[in-house]
């Protein structure tokens, strides 16, 4: 992976036909998708339960790009190295899942993945000032974790307070919940570069119906894009 700004949309297959993720997954990918983001949740530190490392793995064969796996789960430590052995690209905790986010960064890092790190709605950036040299990413929640399809909840003053934090540091600023054609200006705008969208892009389309996948992410990063020119 090489690092740039450019804005990246990384649909999240939470939003797409659970009987026929392959399919979905390359038809994303053809329309235009720069990233697969995959969502992991507990039913314990959020209240949904979706994949875990089997399915991840079942995913890896069809993603071409990017897999930015997401994990909302407590603890992470111990499946750091069955989300590397399932091929995530990425793997992202949340700051709030443990008293040791040092750790596990180094943890992802050594396992072979890049290394993310996510804030709830109520957490502020200066939360993971003193991890950004160990982090390649952080993603800011502008919905509170959990289900997809919630209202988006402004947190461009984080998303600024970020940026100027990373400085020229290769760290991306991921943002994912409620994003769509009018809130990815918003936060584009403040320094957000990789944009999460799971019914967004998924609205509308189908595996027979793509074109509908590529129009919703040309829309979606054509308004992130018209934030910075």
């Amino acid at each position: 992976m090489s690092f740039d700004r450019s804005i990246k949309i990384a649909p999240s297959i939470l939003s797409a036909d659970f009987a026929n993720f392959g399919q979905e997954i390359q038809a994303i990918e053809a329309q235009g998708a720069d990233w697969v983001h995959v969502d992991v949740m507990d039913g314990h530190f959020v209240p949904n339960l979706t994949f875990g490392p089997p399915a991840v793995n079942a995913f890896r064969p069809h993603v071409k790009t990017v897999m930015d796996v997401h994990l909302m789960i407590t603890p992470v430590d111990p499946y750091i190295q069955a989300y590397a052995d399932a091929g995530a690209d990425i793997l992202t905790a949340h700051i709030e899942a443990g008293p040791h986010a040092h750790r596990t960064l180094q943890a992802i890092r050594a396992a072979g993945m890049k290394a993310g790190i996510a804030l709830n709605p109520g957490t502020p950036a200066e939360a993971v000032e003193h991890l950004l040299d160990l982090t390649d990413l952080v993603c800011v929640m502008t919905v509170n974790p959990g289900f997809g399809g919630q209202k988006f909840i402004d947190m461009s003053a984080k998303i600024r307070r970020l940026r100027e934090m990373i400085g020229d540091r290769p760290v991306h600023i991921e943002i994912d919940g409620g994003v769509d054609p009018k809130t990815a200006p918003l936060v584009a705008a403040a320094g957000a570069d990789v944009l999460v969208a799971g019914s967004a892009v998924f609205k509308g389309g189908s595996v027979s119906n793509p074109s509908v996948y590529g129009e919703n992410i040309h829309a979606v990063r054509a308004a992130a894009e018209s934030a910075l020119s």
